[in-house]
């Protein structure tokens, strides 16, 4: 691949923080404040019954599949009717996970790496989930962010890398979609015509033949190395 590279979108969720260690902190915090502000709530839906809950949910609705906000408030909403809770504690709530699915621990490499990548060129958000980049504390190094529940779609559909490009003005193959899963980020990226880079932390090996990365590193750091050594500023 050559350098003639414009803009990068970049996935957040496993590509500059891995997103467990948020999901169970997230059940934990709901769990805890269900109990001091719905008791009767966190008695009928514990941790495991919540998730089971949210799961269903997700099956139950897979138009809002790009929309986990949405998904999350409907979660909790039912979780407090279904119990004999007050439904208007569903802002309240969300607000106590959103607050702690923002608190995130980013990978060593990763801030280091957004830096040097955004010194180069236009970064751009492009995640199916439901992160803040003021929150997380790193809108200082993006364009913009393109989000999923407002364009109506989200990874792998083309329109939404498309989204991407035409607002920075760049031809898909002057763009490079950068992430860590197989299909969403990488091959959707490549079927829209975006330029590919997969962000293997765990050393998976590529599973398709029709599609593959046009680069491929362990870590975001790799591809900062790359810009430094081959890409010119845009």
């Amino acid at each position: 691949m050559n350098a003639s590279i414009r803009a990068v979108t970049l996935d957040l969720d496993d590509t500059l923080w891995p997103f467990a260690p948020i999901g169970a902190r997230i059940e934990r915090v709901l769990d805890a404040w269900m109990r001091e502000h719905s008791p009767a709530t966190a008695e009928m839906f514990p941790v495991e019954a919540m998730r089971a809950l949210r799961e269903r949910v997700w099956r139950e609705n897979p138009h809002l599949a790009h929309d986990m906000g949405a998904l999350r408030r409907m979660t909790l909403e039912r979780a407090l009717r279904e119990s004999g809770g007050n439904p208007a504690l569903v802002d309240a709530a969300y607000e106590a996970f959103y607050a702690e699915r923002n608190r995130v621990e980013f990978y060593p490499d990763a801030l280091d790496a957004l830096a040097r990548i955004a010194a180069r060129v236009p970064v751009v958000a492009l995640s199916n989930g439901n992160a803040d980049l003021v929150r997380c504390g790193i809108h200082q190094h993006f364009a913009f962010q393109v989000h999923a529940h407002e364009h109506g779609a989200g990874k792998p559909e083309a329109s939404f890398f498309l989204a991407a490009c035409e607002r920075l003005r760049c031809a898909p193959h002057e763009v490079l979609h950068v992430g860590d899963h197989v299909d969403a980020d990488v091959r959707g990226a490549a079927l829209a015509g975006l330029r590919s880079c997969w962000i293997n932390r765990v050393q998976a090996r590529w599973p398709h033949e029709d599609v593959i990365p046009d680069l491929h590193f362990d870590s975001l750091a790799g591809l900062a190395d790359w810009f430094e050594r081959v890409a010119e500023p845009a």
